[in-house]
């Protein structure tokens, strides 16, 4: 089943980029280093924006949307803001490199993955969750909505509940991991 239903769609941060998206989906996310903002709004639709430092070109950062896969790629080494608005009820899988990503106001399985930063998911309501589970290779783990504080190194958690639904994994290599 089709995530998006638009033809395949580039652009670039010059201006935002749109396209439509039902709600309920799946998207796939490849996210350049940055300050990165995932946030679910009402709308049926797949917003872009990005700032970028004085001096930079926007338009050298790249976005490709192809079979219900999303690339921000390209631009400068820093200094690069993106948000991604989407629908709040979206099942996400999301990889980045480095930087800092907030994601918000997203109903739905998250699978989320960053090498180095600090990553802040804010989960809603834990009881959703059928599986939530965590990991820091050094750094803290702050999963206060699952009850689990931890800091050092090799840090982990994994919590069931028969009545949730959804799925919740997220993993830092080193960096902060705040689950609230």
């Amino acid at each position: 089943m089709p995530a998006l239903l638009l033809a395949d769609t580039q652009g670039n941060c010059s201006k935002p980029f749109v396209a439509a998206m039902e709600s309920g989906r799946q998207l796939s996310i490849s996210v350049r280093s940055g300050d990165v903002e995932i946030v679910g709004s009402k709308a049926a639709l797949l917003k872009i924006t990005c700032r970028v430092r004085d001096g930079y070109r926007p338009e050298d950062v790249r976005i490709s949307l192809a079979a219900g896969h999303l690339r921000i790629f390209g631009g400068p080494q820093n200094n690069v803001h993106i948000q991604i608005e989407l629908p709040g009820k979206t099942n996400l899988l999301v990889r980045s490199t480095a930087g800092n990503m907030t994601m918000s106001g997203v109903t739905g399985d998250k699978d989320v993955e960053l090498y180095a930063g600090d990553l802040t998911v804010l989960v809603g309501a834990p009881e959703d969750y059928r599986v939530a589970e965590g990991s820091v290779l050094a750094g803290d783990l702050n999963a206060r909505a699952f009850g689990i504080v931890k800091d050092g190194l090799f840090r982990s958690f994994r919590k069931e509940s028969a009545r949730g639904q959804y799925r919740l994994r997220a993993r830092l290599l080193a960096g902060n991991l705040n689950l609230k």
